[in-house]
Parts: C-alpha cells; sequence; structure tokens
C-alpha cells in the first residue's frame, strides 16, 4: 500500500527542516515549532505523522540505516572490503548532510551507536572465518570512527580514497584470521 503523495511530500518536508536544523543547532534544542516552520506545516500535521522529535528522530536514523542494510544487500556476496567500503562512503556521501548532522550532534552517541550495530553486523555478515568478538568490535568502532573524522573534517577524500583506505584495513585485519 503506498503512501498518497501530500504525505510522503509532507513527511519528507518535516525530515529534510529536521536534518537542516541539526546542522546548525544541538538536537535538545530544537523545538518542534522551528521544525514545523522550517517545513511550512501545521503542528497538526507534524503529529499525524509523529508522536514528538524523538519518534521523527527515530524514524529518519532508522530509514538510513535501512537503505544502507537494502544497499549492502543488493552488492555482490563475494565483495571485497573496498568494494563495500565503495558503496557505504558514496552512500555517506550522498546523504552528507544528515549523516555529518547526526554525528556531529549533541546527543549524537544514540545515532552512533546505531550505526555501530550496522557496522557490526555487516562486518560479522562478510566474514566466513568468524574471527574474535574483540576484533569485530574493533574494527566497527574504528570504522564509525573513520567516518566520524571524515565528516568532521569536511570529507577531504573521495569516497573511492575512504573506501580504499578502509577495505585495505579491514583486509588485513581480518584476513591475518
Amino acid at each position: 500500500m503506498g503512501i498518497d503523495r501530500r504525505t510522503r511530500k509532507s513527511q519528507e518536508a518535516i525530515k529534510q527542516a529536521v536534518v537542516e536544523r541539526m546542522a546548525v543547532k544541538p538536537f535538545d534544542r530544537i523545538t518542534i515549532q522551528e521544525i514545523v516552520d522550517h517545513a511550512d506545516i501545521s503542528r497538526r500535521t507534524f503529529y499525524l505523522h509523529y508522536m514528538d522529535k524523538f519518534d521523527l528522530l527515530d524514524q529518519l536514523i532508522e530509514e538510513q540505516i535501512d537503505r544502507m542494510r537494502q544497499l549492502c544487500e543488493s552488492t555482490e556476496q563475494d565483495a571485497s572490503y573496498r568494494e563495500m567500503g565503495l558503496v557505504w562512503f558514496e552512500y555517506l556521501e550522498r546523504h552528507a548532510l544528515f549523516f555529518s548532522a547526526a554525528l556531529t550532534n549533541k546527543g549524537s552517541s544514540f545515532f552512533r551507536s546505531r550505526l555501530l550495530d550496522f557496522f557490526l553486523h555487516e562486518l560479522k555478515k562478510n566474514e566466513v572465518a568468524c574471527p574474535d568478538e574483540v576484533d569485530i568490535q574493533f574494527l566497527g568502532a574504528a570504522i564509525v570512527g573513520i567516518v566520524e573524522w571524515w565528516f568532521e573534517q569536511g570529507m577531504p577524500l573521495a569516497p573511492s580514497l575512504m573506501a580504499q583506505r578502509v577495505g585495505s584495513l579491514l583486509e588485513r585485519n581480518l584476513d591475518m584470521h
């Protein structure tokens, strides 16, 4: 069952508004009124779609993580770490405003943990030899740290170079087992 065009348009405007506000202001200090003013909708419309701003953020995060997961699932099963890294970094670049705002915003620990869970799942899924859980945790945290650094520095390296570097690090560390 598809969502009607007006509903989809309202939801997109709300999501865009909160992301744009997060780029300039801590999420904790963003009000519903600011979101609806920025989206040019009524409060009633906002509450038709979301319980509160935390529900909005949760749905937005879940949507982005799900899209990344679907993208990874549609990639070849035998893709190298570099190829997977390219999928990740190209997606991150296409959605830079969201990821940058979500990672650099105060209160980003919730988002950071969701992103870490995504990368841990991907590392475990792609690993045949099942390395030690400590290795997987270390590498997942390292990827999130690299992604944070990349956004904090204004994405100084192209996604292809980031994929090459991260892929190389993963291959060196996971192929040792």
